[in-house]
């Protein structure tokens, strides 16, 4: 098996390889729309619902929220990019994956079905995932470990805030 950037993982590679800038654009895309998609479920109906809670100490201002995980998005394709470029990742590429979906998950269980315990169930598997996906990566490019810290600490950040929102509204 040939190794270079563009080999997903242990995956054997295709026959027509991939620009490596354009997997970058791919990864950091793939992020954003789950980033798009949480936005469009936060900002919809639910932000009445969401208005009417009461919220623990430390709260940030909504205004905060976007540019933050706009930057955090944007780090997260690029830790995946970078372990994609290395032979061996296919396993942390999984992680990666699965890591992005839980992500993906927490906005529709929080917001979308109104449910802060089963916001806070997917934010804890979240951070789980976080954590295994940066165990993953340190043994393939530990740069991609260092892009993840922000994320890892920002999601206890949220798992606090959510286990809050569900501790004060719980009634």
């Amino acid at each position: 098996m040939q190794t270079g950037p563009h080999e997903w993982g242990s995956y054997p590679s295709s026959s027509t390889p991939v620009s490596p800038w354009l997997a970058l654009v791919g990864f950091v895309g793939l992020c954003l729309l789950v980033g798009a998609a949480a936005g469009a479920i936060t900002a919809g109906a639910a932000r009445g619902w969401y208005l009417s809670l009461t919220s623990p100490d430390g709260t940030p201002p909504r205004w905060v929220l976007g540019p933050v995980w706009s930057t955090l998005y944007v780090m997260m394709g690029v830790a995946g990019w970078l372990a994609w470029r290395r032979s061996g990742a296919g396993r942390p590429l999984r992680l990666w994956g699965w890591q992005l979906a839980a992500n993906a998950a927490w906005a529709p269980a929080f917001f979308g079905l109104r449910n802060p315990a089963l916001g806070l169930a997917v934010v804890v598997l979240l951070l789980a995932l976080i954590v295994a996906t940066m165990q993953s990566f340190w043994r393939v490019r530990r740069a991609a470990v260092w892009l993840l810290v922000p994320y890892a600490v920002w999601t206890s950040y949220a798992a606090y805030l959510n286990a809050g929102f569900w501790w004060l509204n719980r009634g």
